[in-house]
Formats: structure tokens, sequence, C-alpha cells
């Protein structure tokens, strides 16, 4: 199989942040692209019933270590941000822009978002700060504000996040090789198996 691997995340998504870090390297060696995907994890846990994981007790308390653990393990900056979760319907918008111009500069800008974000513990929320994040990476500041109020980008992101929770998604990072999804950061070696191994 040839088919892009789908990779869907929300910003906001610490988690996703490590999954981020390596997918793209991961899958090169079998032929394989990543499709990113970000999405708005909110809709999915309205289906789900879901609270951001710092919500619930003990969990909220396990996630904050686990994530500072996972950094030192990933050998990635990590700053966790005051403000969180947030909204990161700027960023997603902004980056199916980017990734209707270029492919690899659009991760390349998602991943700054995911390192401003989380490596610097600077909020993404703003229109103003994904505009300078953009700029970064060769595309125009000001054309990306607009992005982010361009009807186009305001329904691709609707839509995308629909079309995800149609096919199962409920929580970030999710990955889909070939129909079958894996949800989270630690599964990414069974994607690496599947890969492999064609499935099982």
């Amino acid at each position: 199989m040839t088919d892009p691997v789908e990779f869907y995340f929300d910003f906001s998504s610490p988690y996703a942040y490590f999954a981020a870090h390596k997918i793209d390297d991961m899958v090169e060696g079998f032929g394989r692209t990543v499709d990113w995907k970000p999405m708005m994890l909110g809709a999915a846990m309205k289906v789900t019933s879901g609270l951001p994981l710092v919500k619930y007790p003990l969990k909220g308390d396990y996630c904050r270590a686990d994530w500072d653990r996972l950094a030192r393990f990933q050998e990635l900056p990590w700053s966790m941000p005051e403000n969180f979760p947030i909204a990161t319907l700027a960023a997603a918008r902004v980056f199916y822009w980017a990734w209707d111009q270029d492919h690899a500069k659009a991760k390349a800008f998602g991943w700054d978002c995911f390192t401003t974000f989380f490596g610097k513990g600077i909020d993404i929320s703003s229109r103003e700060q994904i505009g300078e994040i953009a700029s970064r990476h060769g595309f125009s500041a000001d054309d990306a504000i607009a992005a982010t109020n361009d009807d186009v980008y305001k329904a691709r992101v609707k839509d995308e996040t629909e079309a995800a929770v149609e096919k199962g998604v409920f929580g970030s990072p999710f990955v889909i090789v070939d129909g079958e999804g894996f949800w989270g950061a630690d599964r990414l070696w069974m994607v690496k198996r599947w890969l492999r191994a064609g499935g099982w």
C-alpha cells in the first residue's frame, strides 16, 4: 500500500506535539507520506462527553507529569502553557491555507505552532500570533491572518472535523493507516508495525 497515512490532531494537544515530532520520519522508511489533518477536538468531545485531560481528577496530575517526562525522553523543549487548553481555530485554518500551497512548508508551520505553544509556552490562539509564525516559513503574515477569516478555510476546518468524527476519530493524536485507526502517541510503535507487516 502507498496511500498517505492520516494524522489527525488538535494543536492544543500535548500528546499530538510528541507524535508530530516523529511520525513523518517513522513512515518515510515504508514509502509513505503523512497527511497532517488538524481538527477541533472539542467537536469529538461533544460526541464522547469527554473533557480535556487536565480537567479530570488524578488523571490531570498524571498527564502533566507525563508530558514533562515525555519531553525529557524525546529531548524536546517543554513549557506547560499557562492558558491551556486553548481554541486553535486560527492555527488550523492557516494550516490548511498553507497546505494548499506547499505541504512541506505547511508542516513546518504546523510544527512551529506546536513548539511555540508547548516548547515556549506562548499562547497561539490569536490571529496575530499565527500570522507571525506563518511569516517565519515564507508566508505573508497579512495573508495568513486574512486566511483565518476566509470562508473557504472556515468551512475546511469544519468539514475536516466532521469527516474525522465520521471516521471514528475521538482523540488527539489519531492516526489512520489503510482504514485502521490508532489513538494516542503511545500507539506509534503499533502504526510502525502495521506499516511493516501490512496489517494483521
